[in-house]
């Protein structure tokens, strides 16, 4: 292992003492709960909204909190859940009086930590409501899950809560809209290559260099099959095939295509991902109407992608196209 490292068990804690230092008009930070909010909260005009999940798949999800996205992250270690103390006290930084919305991406250690968190949390009188997010289309159920997996597609429930917030919307608006995008949100992935813990030291599964994990979870869970690498060509029209045909995405619709990497693939084969896929989809007569290239959801260093496709009406356009303000990029 070849990484920029001190002692593993401080990985997390001295990766987000830089993320505060980086931005300190807009952010704070407290070690003791690997918390990090926006330094404007609580401001008792929005509901806040709270996302934890293990660290390893930054930028999700501490380096987007900012302005029209969440107030608060508080992840556990590298891909562990936060214990639901940590969630806690995330609520209590952040809490307004129009409430606090819980984001969760379906996994069972997370989702136990924050339905603790929520039930402790209600009986401080913190207004809270919490809300799963479940976009992966690979399988049913998996290692670490209950039921589907969430993964990249958390994204765009932030993005649209987080402008709904901002505008003054009320909780069960939120909750609401949350839902909505949730339920026209599907992703896939694929991996090329394992990724390396830092507590491991050595990569998290076993892969040779001429194989593929299709439907990989960003924890390196197994996916539906392992398979010969083959052509980006085939690679996309597989990844298309099982997202388009789930919700299922049809002739006329208008979705946001993201092709995310899993933290090791150059941004040039992103690219050269998203324009296979947006010409398969413009064959299906699915109209690309906005785009997202880049990290959002990461593995550590595995090499890989996965696709995410978001139907969109008038209303998701424009929560995704309201301005947002965060450290790694405008969202």
């Amino acid at each position: 292992m070849k990484k920029f490292i001190n002692d593993p068990k401080a990985f997390v804690p001295e990766m987000l003492k830089g993320l505060a230092l980086a931005n300190p008009d807009t952010l704070t930070y407290d070690s003791n709960f690997n918390l990090i909010a926006r330094a404007d909260s609580p401001r008792n005009d929005k509901v806040s909204i709270v996302q934890g999940s293990g660290s390893g798949h930054e930028p999700a999800h501490v380096m987007v909190v900012g302005k029209g996205m969440l107030d608060a992250a508080c992840p556990g270690d590298v891909f562990a859940a936060p214990p639901a103390d940590f969630v806690l006290e995330a609520a209590r930084r952040v809490k307004s009086d129009k409430g606090v919305l819980l984001l969760v991406n379906n996994y069972t250690g997370d989702k136990m930590a924050f339905e603790m968190a929520e039930e402790l949390a209600a009986a401080e009188d913190i207004k809270v409501r919490t809300l799963f997010i479940d976009d992966d289309v690979a399988v049913k159920d998996s290692t670490y899950t209950i039921g589907r997996r969430g993964v990249a597609g958390n994204f765009f429930v932030i993005k649209a809560v987080g402008a709904a917030a901002e505008a003054g919307a009320d909780l069960d608006e939120i909750v609401r809209i949350g839902e909505k995008v949730n339920s026209v949100t599907r992703t896939m992935g694929v991996a090329l290559t394992a990724c390396t813990p830092p507590s491991k030291g050595s990569p998290l599964f076993e892969i040779d260099d001429d194989e593929i994990e299709v439907g990989v979870g960003i924890h390196g869970e197994p996916g539906r099959r392992r398979a010969k690498l083959v052509s980006a060509n085939e690679i996309v029209a597989e990844l298309l095939q099982s997202v388009v045909s789930d919700l299922p995405f049809s002739q006329g619709d208008d979705v946001a295509l993201m092709i995310n990497g899993l933290g090791g693939t150059p941004i040039s084969e992103l690219y050269l991902l998203y324009g296979i896929a947006h010409e398969g989809l413009t064959q299906k007569g699915i109209t690309v109407g906005r785009n997202y290239v880049g990290e959002y959801c990461t593995s550590l260093d595995m090499a890989g992608a996965s696709l995410t496709l978001v139907k969109l009406d008038d209303e998701i356009r424009e929560l995704l196209a309201a301005p947002a303000e965060i450290p790694v990029r405008v969202f």
